[in-house]
């Protein structure tokens, strides 16, 4: 097996990944056969500057290459052998954001990340203008925020895009994007895959020739998934791996976000499969059959990366307080005398949870560490509250945890599969929540009353994901789209389990969130009551 890993990384029959999230950068290079054959990555922050999260450009390379040469290390002491080539590269990162430059190529203003919350204006005004939900987050919203703020730099302005974009352009010379990574950027029109020509119209006629730009003119070209995207070039090639050892000429698949690489590496591509991701925070992702028929700003509108229209709600709080309530226990053991094992408290308590009343016998709790937008709160404080009558037990506290873990999902949810009827054929369930076998599946299920798998794959990332969309682009036959490429190329014969959920489960989950709307008045109160 080694000797044909060798050969392949030596002939080229490999593909690379390599994705920026948040606090990691990672590199992942695979096979022919899609798996994992070596892999780096290199830990990094963003910065608060100036009231700013950005990341400065210097983070962003020396990020970049000491992630590549962790990578290229691990080949090394793998298979004794240098990296020289790849079959093709990806790059993916955090969707969103801004990153404008003038025609010298020059940063006008430090990156400004996803995180920021500053424009709120403009996300409000292009919303009404556009009839479409535009986030605070969206490239468009900051560029509009800008010119809201009157800042001299927009002037200059030839072109914008996020951070995937950016480090795709300056080792391909090609300035692109995937199109489920444009489509964080401005609202992408699905039957064209390219942005919504009528929506650009408006915006520059908001504008009246106020600038010496139109938004085609600085916008990034965008692509599908297996389109040619460019090549690594001579200069690429010496900023990626600063030792010259890496050969140019490589094929790039287009850029995409962290949305699209999740979406690849859990199988949730084909139209009415979704995914959930559920650790610290939590979002769904569901690929719509038909257009919504009316505008929330619960939901986010975004794409596959092969320019599927997707629904997607994002909640800040998911597992935080559920794993402060474990630590509880925890404690207890270890003052009882007993040395704990995390991994069997864990599984203890979700499963005694199975065992709670469905509707979790009248019990209350808010997991808001942070504020939540989907249900209308800036601010969150974590609140359990029961009535004298509630049936107050260890199954049913814990089931009432793992059921508010997802109350504000739930909440968005609801909004696409009863107001939209928006149909799931089954969901993919990754992250911390879903790791105590069949609880967290289960209460997933009964959420979304959808049949809801978890695949042995789930914890690959997306970083594999990226890598898979750049072995698309070398591997794809005439006429194969890219969920029936994941089905029976990537995915086939891949061992997962699948729940369906319990009418009774159902029932009890929906008791529960009409309690749990309800109840927000409560938390309202403890955010007014209880300051920091």
């Amino acid at each position: 097996m080694e000797f044909d890993t060798k050969t392949a990384i030596q002939e080229g029959k490999t593909a690379l990944g390599i994705e920026f999230g948040s606090t990691r950068i990672k590199a992942v290079l695979i096979g022919e056969d899609h798996k994992t054959i070596a892999s780096g990555n290199h830990d990094w922050e963003n910065r608060l500057e100036n009231g700013i999260w950005t990341y400065r450009l210097e983070d962003i390379w020396t990020g970049l290459q000491d992630c590549y040469a962790n990578l290229a290390a691990d080949v090394k002491g793998k298979y004794g052998i240098a990296l020289e080539r790849s079959g093709s590269i990806g790059f993916s990162a955090m969707m969103h954001g801004y990153m404008a430059f003038n025609k010298k190529d020059e940063l006008l203003v430090p990156f400004r990340t996803w995180r920021n919350t500053i424009t709120g204006e403009a996300a409000g005004k292009l919303t009404e203008l556009f009839q479409f939900n535009i986030p605070q987050r969206w490239s468009i919203a900051h560029l509009y925020q800008a010119i809201l703020n009157g800042e001299e730099h927009v002037c200059d302005v030839t072109f914008f895009t996020t951070l995937a974009g950016y480090i795709h352009w300056q080792l391909s010379g090609e300035k692109v994007l995937g199109v489920g990574e444009a489509s964080g950027m401005f609202p992408i029109d699905s039957q064209t895959k390219t942005f919504d020509q009528s929506m650009i119209a408006k915006f520059d006629q908001l504008l009246d020739g106020a600038y010496p730009w139109k938004l085609n003119d600085i916008l990034p070209k965008v692509l599908t998934a297996g389109d040619a995207a460019g090549t690594l070039t001579e200069k690429g090639a010496k900023l990626l791996d600063v030792t010259g050892t890496l050969q140019a000429g490589i094929p790039m698949c287009p850029p995409e976000g962290d949305a699209g690489t999740g979406m690849t590496a859990t199988n949730s591509v084909e139209v009415t499969t979704g995914n959930v991701s559920a650790g610290t925070s939590v979002f769904a992702m569901v690929v719509l059959e038909k257009p919504l028929k009316n505008v929330y700003p619960e939901i986010d509108l975004v794409t596959t990366p092969s320019g599927d229209a997707v629904a997607m709600v994002h909640c800040n709080n998911c597992t935080s307080d559920l794993n402060a309530w474990v630590n509880i226990f925890k404690e207890y053991s270890e003052a009882m005398g007993i040395k704990p094992d995390m991994n069997q408290i864990f599984s203890v308590l979700y499963n005694k949870a199975l065992e709670g009343d469905k509707d979790c016998g009248g019990l209350l709790a808010y997991n808001y560490f942070s504020g939540e937008h989907v249900t209308g709160f800036e601010e969150g404080r974590p609140l359990f509250v029961r009535t004298p009558n509630s049936k107050f037990s260890l199954a049913n506290f814990m089931r009432v945890n793992l059921y508010t873990s997802l109350g504000a999902l739930k909440t968005g949810l609801d909004i696409l599969l009863k107001k939209e009827d928006v149909k799931v054929s089954r969901m993919m369930g990754h992250g911390g929540l879903f790791k105590t076998k069949g609880v967290g599946q289960s209460i997933l299920a009964a959420a979304v009353d959808a049949p809801v798998t978890v695949m042995e794959t789930a914890g690959e990332g997306g970083a594999w994901g990226i890598a898979v969309l750049a072995q698309y682009l070398m591997k794809k036959e005439a006429g194969e789209e890219l969920a029936q490429y994941l089905n029976q190329k990537v995915f086939a014969g891949e061992k997962g389990s699948t729940l369906n959920p319990d009418p009774k489960d159902v029932e009890g989950f929906d008791t529960f969130i009409a309690r749990y709307t309800r109840g927000l008045p409560i938390e309202r109160a403890a955010v007014e009551s209880l300051k920091d």
